[in-house]
């Protein structure tokens, strides 16, 4: 029996000197390693304690950065510069109505332009700067004050006063937009944006135009024409942003409507919010 105990005694001294030498030489070197982006971070727990080191990473663990070769072409469906703002329409310096054309008279915050390319090709020379060709849709909505219709199928522009009472009277037209852009960027800040800065001509080509009329007594009116826009109009435009979002200025430098088919020097000036860039 003293026999047994003796070697119970013995092999239960020899399991607790496997376990204290095992946790000696796990003390002797622990290392956790966590990478982080461009640096090393280590932590060192061993008989002295706990160290941790932080350093950057040697070049056997860094990935290594993809380099962008400049000129870079891209062309492709795009959805930017949605552009939504007011749109006025002036003599010069009049933006009031021509003279006998008073039923063009507009409800100011409701006379709207909204746009937005769709097809974009471009150069990109460096990190900041580029030129684009693009081409997208364009709205220009008249919301007339007065009760009348514009006629479809006239050889100039005509309305008729009418005894109803419209809650709703837009004007509208409706172009193709091809703008050439120059764009230049500011470098990425902390924040990962950049400010940008995008101008150039435009020109438009005319798809067609609309009467849209709501009132209790005919309910809702639509009814499309060309209604004497000019087919072709040419222009510039003008975009400054930060982030994604910007403001917008588009001046078209020939009238609205079609030579002798309208009001002369009769233009339009749009301007308002921008996103995309």
């Amino acid at each position: 029996m003293a026999l047994k105990t003796k070697k119970m005694k013995k092999i239960y001294l020899l399991v607790i000197a496997i376990l204290i030498v095992g946790v000696t030489k796990a003390q002797e070197q622990d290392t956790i390693k966590v990478l982080r982006k461009g640096t090393k971070t280590s932590m060192i727990i061993d008989s002295s304690g706990v160290s941790i080191t932080v350093g950057k990473l040697d070049s056997s663990e860094t990935k290594e950065k993809k380099t962008t070769k400049y000129p870079k072409m891209t062309f492709g469906l795009t959805f930017e510069h949605f552009d939504i703002g007011l749109s006025k329409y002036h003599n010069g310096s009049d933006f009031g109505t021509p003279t006998g054309y008073s039923y063009l008279e507009t409800d100011t915050w409701k006379t709207s332009n909204v746009g937005f390319d769709l097809v974009q090709m471009g150069i990109r020379f460096n990190p900041n700067f580029k030129i684009m060709l693009a081409a997208g849709l364009d709205w220009n909505h008249m919301r007339l004050k007065q009760n009348v219709t514009i006629q479809p199928g006239k050889e100039t522009l005509t309305a008729v006063q009418d005894q109803v009472k419209y809650d709703k009277n837009r004007f509208s037209s409706r172009y193709i937009r091809v703008p050439l852009y120059f764009e230049y960027r500011t470098p990425q800040n902390d924040k990962g944006k950049r400010a940008s800065i995008v101008f150039g001509p435009e020109v438009g080509f005319l798809l067609g135009g609309k009467v849209k009329q709501k009132s209790s007594e005919n309910g809702k009116v639509k009814v499309k024409d060309d209604y004497n826009f000019e087919p072709f109009r040419y222009g510039a435009n003008l975009r400054i942003g930060y982030g994604g979002v910007g403001v917008f200025v588009k001046y078209y430098m020939n009238d609205v409507f079609a030579k002798n088919q309208g009001p002369a020097d009769y233009k339009n000036l749009n301007f308002g919010l921008t996103f995309g860039f």
